[in-house]
């Protein structure tokens, strides 16, 4: 087994299927499996394995299926839900499982409960007058520029689309609305920390939650074990509600077998391994990952019980109407080039409507290039 760290794992990947010295079976996302499925470097696990292994969540099989076929076997899973501090939305009356946001305005809960819950260093709230935005000692959420935990999950709770197959869709009149809400969070009511900030650190609203600088913070299974250095109590409420509903982007691990292996029946059997509920206990059991393999599934979930932490609310974010991680071949090219409009967006500094056009265009044509 080889470890390999994130900032290294995408740069050498290619590098080492190029030049043929690949491992058997390596790990992959939803943004970089479709390149390698279209380049015939991948195991075809329906024809390899077909049918014959342990249940696994649906939402993570749809992730990897390419051309009609499962092209990895599901390893972990992620969803989206909203981690609160117990204390001060008990101080602010505020019941989080409530919380409904709306860019019409109508109906908006979210909005005056963050304002209520965001406050100064002289302890006055967003929602005030004499409210100093130079000086905020807790911030109520966690709006910034993060695909997973963030824009995907609005965008798709106002009817909005990320992705239409592989091309780029939520320049939309329901994607400007969502964008445009989220960047208001941040530069109109001051209710989450600037994007100059979040932009140049991504973990800093995760941070600022775990040392009771923040009230509300949605993110998915994997900022759970950072949690254990907060020194307060807090728990875990759904998603908040959209005007469509909750729709939470689901993600997944999967495992791949290399298609040029010199040991494909070895390679095969252990495959079929960590597909199973018992090759997925030892992620659950450490808490460290929600297995996919629906029978260890409750290894996390005793874990995190065991820690006085109930977690149901992701699965049943994954259970409800979901929203794809980013798909395609060439995904991680579409990324980079909306980043830039993206992170003005985020900052103020760009029109969302520019924006999102300007992001929309510059990622279809990254895609389409050979």
């Amino acid at each position: 087994v080889e470890t390999v760290p994130w900032a290294n794992y995408w740069d050498r990947l290619p590098q080492d299927i190029g030049s043929g010295t690949m491992a058997d079976i390596f790990w992959t996302n939803t943004s970089n499996f479709g390149l390698y499925v279209d380049n015939g470097n991948l195991i075809n696990i329906s024809e390899a394995i077909g049918d014959d292994h342990d249940e696994w969540t649906q939402s993570v099989v749809d992730l990897y299926t390419r051309d009609g076929s499962l092209w990895g076997v599901p390893q972990l899973t992620d969803s989206i839900a909203l981690f609160y501090n117990v204390q001060m939305l008990e101080d602010a009356g505020i019941d989080p499982a409530t919380l409904h946001w709306d860019p019409s305005g109508d109906g908006d809960t979210f909005l005056p409960a963050v304002q209520q819950l965001t406050v100064d260093s002289s302890g006055v709230t967003a929602a005030e007058d004499d409210f100093d935005a130079e000086d905020i000692a807790t911030y109520g959420f966690n709006s910034q520029n993060d695909l997973q935990a963030i824009y995907i999950d609005f965008l798709a709770s106002n009817g909005g689309q990320y992705q239409d197959g592989d091309s780029y869709a939520f320049d939309s009149p329901e994607g400007v609305a969502a964008f445009q809400y989220l960047v208001d969070l941040i530069n109109t009511y001051h209710v989450s920390p600037s994007a100059a900030e979040t932009n140049a650190n991504g973990d800093l609203s995760r941070q600022l939650f775990v040392q009771g600088k923040m009230a509300l913070f949605q993110s998915g299974q994997y900022s759970l074990p950072a949690m254990a250095d907060a020194d307060f109590d807090w728990a875990i409420a759904p998603m908040v509600e959209g005007p469509e509903g909750r729709i939470g982007v689901v993600h997944g691990v999967a495992a791949v077998g290399n298609a040029a292996t010199e040991h494909e029946e070895a390679t095969l059997e252990v495959l079929r391994w960590l597909g199973s509920a018992e090759g997925q206990v030892p992620l659950g059991a450490t808490g460290a990952a929600f297995p996919a393999a629906v029978e260890a599934q409750s290894s996390f979930t005793d874990y995190w019980e065991n820690q006085g932490v109930d977690t149901s609310e992701f699965i049943a974010a994954a259970e409800r109407e979901t929203a794809a991680a980013p798909l395609g071949p060439r995904a991680n090219a579409g990324a980079n080039a909306m980043a830039p409009y993206f992170e003005q967006m985020f900052a103020g500094s760009l029109p969302v409507e520019e924006a999102l056009a300007q992001a929309q265009q510059a990622a279809n044509e990254a895609i389409a290039e050979e």
